[in-house]
């Protein structure tokens, strides 16, 4: 049985290719776009915790991306700190500030309406008290990334197998990586492809392990330094509070 080959090298990640250029190159403008497009959900999910609705929090996403995109926000990052991650985080959360800012400008008279994080009405109360037993917008932000990644990933593995002419074989072992077995049984699974156990064994051990190798390469996408895979898996699986 042929099985997808690993690529244990680690090319000029994304988020490299944009700090080295501080972002004034058109290769590095694209591979910016290409992440933010990518971790989309994580900023819309933090934006979401502050605004009143869902569709001013999906205007204030493409808004702070928008901006994100026209504009030199680079200056300021380290190159040798350069987690894609910490980057987006912080960005997001100044914009914020920014904004209400300007909401408090507004309520002064002092510029034109423009669409508010914490205006309520009698229906949509705006910004809330927080729950105490509510997750923090930073560990909301931490586990939607992490959530990403694997989607991610899940979907360059299965792209892998499909290449191969393998997706069958991918869709019938995919509940042992999501965890969803609880209506599968390896025999089954086995007869399905036309297999031994002890061979679907054996498959599933290797998709798990090419599963991992493909999050740490989505993680590499988004450091400056390769070395920093180990530390960046560490937040994820810290995030989704169990492991790969």
């Amino acid at each position: 049985m042929n099985e997808p080959g690993p690529s244990s090298e680690f090319r000029t990640t994304q988020w490299t290719r944009v700090l080295q250029a501080r972002g004034d190159s058109p290769e590095a403008k694209a591979a910016l776009s290409d992440l933010c497009a990518a971790y989309y959900g994580p900023v819309f999910a933090f934006i979401r915790r502050a605004a009143c609705n869902e569709d001013t929090a999906r205007d204030l996403t493409q808004e702070f991306f928008a901006r994100l995109l026209a504009r030199p926000a680079l200056d300021k990052v380290d190159p040798l700190r350069g987690h894609f991650r910490s980057f987006l985080h912080g960005a997001v959360k100044h914009f914020l500030a920014d904004m209400r800012d300007h909401d408090q400008r507004v309520k002064r008279g002092a510029d034109q309406p423009h669409e508010s994080i914490d205006a309520g009405t009698d229906t949509s109360p705006g910004l809330q008290l927080p729950d105490a037993n509510a997750t923090s917008p930073e560990r909301e932000f931490d586990r939607n990334w992490a959530h990403t990644v694997l989607e991610r990933s899940l979907a360059a593995l299965a792209e892998e197998h499909k290449v191969v002419g393998k997706i069958e074989h991918f869709d019938a072992l995919k509940p042992w990586l999501t965890g969803d077995i609880e209506n599968h049984s390896q025999a089954d699974a086995a007869h399905q492809l036309g297999l031994n156990e002890g061979a679907v064994k054996v498959a599933i051990h290797r998709l798990r392990r090419r599963f991992r190798e493909l999050v740490k390469t989505e993680i590499g996408r988004t450091l400056k330094d390769p070395a920093q895979v180990a530390d960046e898996l560490s937040c994820l699986l810290a995030a989704l509070g169990g492991g790969v």
